[in-house]
């Protein structure tokens, strides 16, 4: 099943100079973010991210950073487990 949180929040950041086309992104991730093109990694479905840090603790060559266990994906991720409606405290800007 797919997951897709909220739109343009993840912390995911990817820097494609880095990359070493490795593949390990795309074996770690359990929401299939990532894909490999011209031996590169390449965020496919951003959204889908819900900042485990996988990717990041994985990445040989630090082309990645998450922020895990932060920001609106785990604000949904407590709500579904609380029942309640998500808020991570960003009410601010919009967000959630």
């Amino acid at each position: 099943m797919k997951h897709r949180y909220l739109k343009n929040v993840t912390t995911l950041a990817y820097s494609k100079e880095k990359c070493v086309g490795c593949k390990k992104c795309t074996e770690v991730c359990p929401h299939g973010v990532f894909d490999i093109k011209e031996k590169k990694a390449r965020i496919i479905d951003r959204d889908s991210c819900m900042e485990c840090g996988a990717c990041a603790l994985n990445c040989p060559a630090s082309a990645i950073e998450v922020n895990a266990g932060t920001g609106c994906a785990l604000a949904i991720i407590m709500g579904w487990f609380t029942g309640q409606e998500p808020t991570c405290g960003c009410s601010n800007s919009g967000c959630c």
